[in-house]
Protein backbone atom coordinates (compact mmCIF):
# COMPACT_ATOMS: atom_id res chain seq x y z
CA UNK A 1 0.00 0.00 0.00
CA UNK A 2 1.59 3.04 -1.35
CA UNK A 3 2.39 6.10 1.46
CA UNK A 4 0.82 8.35 -0.79
CA UNK A 5 -2.27 6.51 -0.15
CA UNK A 6 -1.78 6.91 3.51
CA UNK A 7 -1.09 10.33 3.70
CA UNK A 8 -3.82 11.27 1.27
CA UNK A 9 -6.35 9.57 3.23
CA UNK A 10 -5.13 10.91 6.71
CA UNK A 11 -5.08 14.46 5.49
CA UNK A 12 -8.48 13.91 4.09
CA UNK A 13 -10.19 12.12 6.77
CA UNK A 14 -8.42 13.93 9.56
CA UNK A 15 -9.98 17.66 8.70
CA UNK A 16 -13.35 15.75 9.81
CA UNK A 17 -12.09 14.80 13.41
CA UNK A 18 -14.10 12.60 14.82
CA UNK A 19 -16.79 11.80 11.83
CA UNK A 20 -13.42 11.36 9.91
CA UNK A 21 -12.43 8.73 12.05
CA UNK A 22 -15.48 6.92 12.04
CA UNK A 23 -16.04 6.94 7.92
CA UNK A 24 -12.77 5.51 7.49
CA UNK A 25 -13.12 3.05 9.87
CA UNK A 26 -16.70 2.01 8.19
CA UNK A 27 -15.60 1.78 4.84
CA UNK A 28 -11.94 0.01 5.63
CA UNK A 29 -13.95 -3.05 6.67
CA UNK A 30 -15.32 -3.71 3.60
CA UNK A 31 -13.47 -2.09 0.74
CA UNK A 32 -10.56 1.02 1.49
CA UNK A 33 -7.68 -0.51 1.39
CA UNK A 34 -6.09 1.67 4.18
CA UNK A 35 -6.61 0.55 8.38
CA UNK A 36 -7.85 3.61 10.31
CA UNK A 37 -4.98 2.69 12.51
CA UNK A 38 -3.38 5.53 11.22
CA UNK A 39 -5.75 7.52 11.79
CA UNK A 40 -6.60 6.43 15.55
CA UNK A 41 -3.19 6.86 16.65
CA UNK A 42 -2.93 10.88 15.33
CA UNK A 43 -6.00 11.79 16.95
CA UNK A 44 -5.10 9.71 20.30
CA UNK A 45 -1.64 10.77 20.83
CA UNK A 46 -2.65 14.50 20.19
CA UNK A 47 -5.02 13.99 23.14
CA UNK A 48 -4.20 11.12 25.21
CA UNK A 49 -7.06 11.32 27.39
CA UNK A 50 -9.95 10.36 24.86
CA UNK A 51 -8.08 7.66 23.03
CA UNK A 52 -10.45 4.95 24.42
CA UNK A 53 -13.17 7.27 22.75
CA UNK A 54 -11.59 7.34 20.08
CA UNK A 55 -10.93 3.47 19.78
CA UNK A 56 -14.65 3.00 20.65
CA UNK A 57 -15.60 4.98 17.51
CA UNK A 58 -13.06 3.10 15.32
CA UNK A 59 -14.63 -0.31 16.83
CA UNK A 60 -18.24 0.67 16.00
CA UNK A 61 -17.34 2.03 12.89
CA UNK A 62 -15.63 -1.09 11.66
CA UNK A 63 -17.90 -3.44 12.68
CA UNK A 64 -20.58 -1.54 11.03
CA UNK A 65 -18.41 -1.52 7.96
CA UNK A 66 -17.84 -5.42 8.46
CA UNK A 67 -21.33 -6.01 8.25
CA UNK A 68 -21.48 -4.26 4.97
CA UNK A 69 -18.21 -5.90 3.50
CA UNK A 70 -20.32 -9.40 4.86
CA UNK A 71 -23.86 -8.36 2.90
CA UNK A 72 -21.42 -7.47 0.09
CA UNK A 73 -20.17 -10.67 -0.19
CA UNK A 74 -23.27 -12.33 0.24
CA UNK A 75 -25.25 -10.21 -2.20
CA UNK A 76 -22.65 -9.84 -4.99
CA UNK A 77 -19.34 -11.62 -3.87
CA UNK A 78 -20.24 -15.11 -5.26
CA UNK A 79 -20.78 -14.45 -9.06
CA UNK A 80 -17.47 -12.60 -9.23
CA UNK A 81 -16.02 -15.56 -7.21
CA UNK A 82 -17.22 -17.78 -9.69
CA UNK A 83 -16.05 -15.87 -12.82
CA UNK A 84 -12.13 -15.93 -11.12
CA UNK A 85 -11.76 -19.16 -9.28
CA UNK A 86 -12.52 -22.79 -10.20
CA UNK A 87 -15.82 -24.26 -8.78
CA UNK A 88 -13.33 -27.10 -7.02
CA UNK A 89 -11.42 -24.12 -4.99
CA UNK A 90 -14.67 -22.72 -4.02
CA UNK A 91 -15.77 -25.43 -2.85
CA UNK A 92 -12.56 -26.16 -0.73
CA UNK A 93 -12.59 -22.48 0.46
CA UNK A 94 -16.25 -22.89 1.36
CA UNK A 95 -15.32 -26.09 4.08
CA UNK A 96 -12.55 -24.23 4.90
CA UNK A 97 -14.23 -20.71 5.89
CA UNK A 98 -17.51 -23.12 7.56
CA UNK A 99 -15.13 -25.00 9.87
CA UNK A 100 -12.46 -22.10 10.61
CA UNK A 101 -14.35 -19.26 9.68
CA UNK A 102 -15.36 -17.35 13.01
CA UNK A 103 -11.51 -17.79 13.84
CA UNK A 104 -10.87 -16.57 10.49
CA UNK A 105 -12.71 -13.13 10.96
CA UNK A 106 -11.46 -12.91 14.74
CA UNK A 107 -7.51 -13.39 13.49
CA UNK A 108 -7.78 -11.10 10.68
CA UNK A 109 -9.77 -8.74 13.16
CA UNK A 110 -6.75 -8.23 15.18
CA UNK A 111 -3.76 -8.40 12.62
CA UNK A 112 -2.66 -6.68 9.89
CA UNK A 113 -4.50 -8.93 7.51
CA UNK A 114 -6.57 -6.83 5.53
CA UNK A 115 -10.18 -7.76 7.49
CA UNK A 116 -12.13 -6.49 4.48
CA UNK A 117 -11.47 -9.79 2.93
CA UNK A 118 -12.40 -11.76 5.39
CA UNK A 119 -15.92 -9.86 5.97
CA UNK A 120 -16.65 -10.21 2.26
CA UNK A 121 -15.50 -13.92 2.50
CA UNK A 122 -17.86 -14.31 5.80
CA UNK A 123 -20.28 -12.97 3.24
CA UNK A 124 -19.76 -15.49 0.31
CA UNK A 125 -19.31 -18.30 1.82
CA UNK A 126 -22.25 -17.35 4.74
CA UNK A 127 -20.90 -17.60 8.04
CA UNK A 128 -23.26 -17.81 10.77
CA UNK A 129 -24.15 -13.66 10.93
CA UNK A 130 -23.99 -13.57 14.49
CA UNK A 131 -20.90 -15.36 15.27
CA UNK A 132 -19.10 -12.60 12.40
CA UNK A 133 -20.05 -10.30 14.42
CA UNK A 134 -18.90 -11.60 18.01
CA UNK A 135 -15.66 -12.55 16.52
CA UNK A 136 -15.71 -8.99 14.48
CA UNK A 137 -16.82 -7.21 17.66
CA UNK A 138 -14.14 -8.73 19.65
CA UNK A 139 -11.20 -8.76 17.64
CA UNK A 140 -11.65 -5.21 16.36
CA UNK A 141 -12.22 -3.75 19.66
CA UNK A 142 -9.40 -5.44 21.20
CA UNK A 143 -7.28 -3.96 18.67
CA UNK A 144 -8.40 -0.58 18.49
CA UNK A 145 -8.63 -0.56 22.20
CA UNK A 146 -5.16 -1.94 22.86
CA UNK A 147 -3.68 0.49 20.99
CA UNK A 148 -5.99 3.17 22.77
CA UNK A 149 -4.78 1.68 26.50
CA UNK A 150 -1.23 2.07 25.04
CA UNK A 151 -1.65 5.72 24.27
CA UNK A 152 -3.66 6.37 27.07
CA UNK A 153 -1.18 5.25 29.80
CA UNK A 154 1.80 6.29 27.57
CA UNK A 155 0.88 9.18 25.59
CA UNK A 156 3.68 10.38 23.38
CA UNK A 157 6.10 7.72 24.31
CA UNK A 158 3.52 5.26 22.94
CA UNK A 159 4.25 6.61 19.62
CA UNK A 160 7.68 4.56 18.63
CA UNK A 161 6.38 1.94 21.07
CA UNK A 162 3.20 0.95 17.92
CA UNK A 163 5.56 2.03 15.00
CA UNK A 164 8.13 -0.41 15.66
CA UNK A 165 6.63 -2.88 17.22
CA UNK A 166 2.51 -3.43 16.94
CA UNK A 167 2.31 -5.38 14.28
CA UNK A 168 5.05 -7.89 15.50
CA UNK A 169 2.69 -8.66 18.69
CA UNK A 170 -0.29 -8.88 16.67
CA UNK A 171 0.73 -11.97 14.55
CA UNK A 172 2.35 -13.33 17.59
CA UNK A 173 -0.70 -12.67 19.85
CA UNK A 174 -2.91 -14.49 16.69
CA UNK A 175 -0.18 -17.48 16.62
CA UNK A 176 -0.35 -17.81 19.91
CA UNK A 177 -4.54 -18.07 19.80
CA UNK A 178 -3.95 -20.79 16.43
CA UNK A 179 -1.60 -22.51 18.70
CA UNK A 180 -4.00 -22.69 21.91
CA UNK A 181 -7.11 -22.98 19.11
CA UNK A 182 -5.04 -26.28 17.35
CA UNK A 183 -4.53 -27.96 20.89
CA UNK A 184 -7.65 -27.85 22.34
CA UNK A 185 -8.68 -28.78 19.22
CA UNK A 186 -6.71 -31.94 19.30
CA UNK A 187 -7.00 -32.36 22.65
CA UNK A 188 -11.20 -32.59 22.51
CA UNK A 189 -10.77 -35.35 19.54
CA UNK A 190 -9.19 -37.60 21.83
CA UNK A 191 -11.57 -37.58 24.41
Amino acid sequence: MGDGLVQNGYEFFNQYGEIGLFIWSFIESSFFPVPPDVLLIAMSLSNPAMSLWYAGITTIASLLGGILGYVIGAKAGRPLLQRLVSHQRIEKINQLFHRYGGWAVGIAGFTPIPYKIFTISAGVFGINLKVFIIASALSRGARFFLEGLIIFYLGETAKSFLENYFEVITILVSIIIVLLFLLLRKKGTKK
